[in-house]
């Protein structure tokens, strides 16, 4: 039987939203066309970008880029999905 999970805290929903967001920078970072559309898009510099990854408001930007394209979302899904097998971690569905 799996363990039973407890409320999730405000600041651990916090830390893995940042932690997701950051996985999508390097995803987009990982492939030179994506991130040269990223940086077109957003108007950042290169050497501005690990600065910038600090920044919440950044990090949302991020997750809004990659939900604006259904074909790079699909692909970091996928990316995340295997991740999380290769981890030792089930997929789940949010939804039934």
């Amino acid at each position: 039987m799996g363990a039973k999970r407890g409320p999730v805290r405000l600041d651990d929903q916090q830390t893995a939203a940042e932690a997701l967001a950051i996985a999508a920078l390097t995803f987009i970072a990982g492939e030179p066309e994506r991130l040269g559309r990223f940086l077109a898009l957003t108007g950042i510099g290169p050497e501005s970008i690990r600065a910038a990854a600090h920044e919440p408001r950044f990090l949302l930007g991020v997750l809004d880029h990659l939900a604006g394209e259904e074909p790079l979302l699909l692909a970091f899904a996928a990316v995340m999905q295997a991740r999380d097998t290769i981890a030792g971690r089930p997929w789940e569905r949010d939804t039934p």
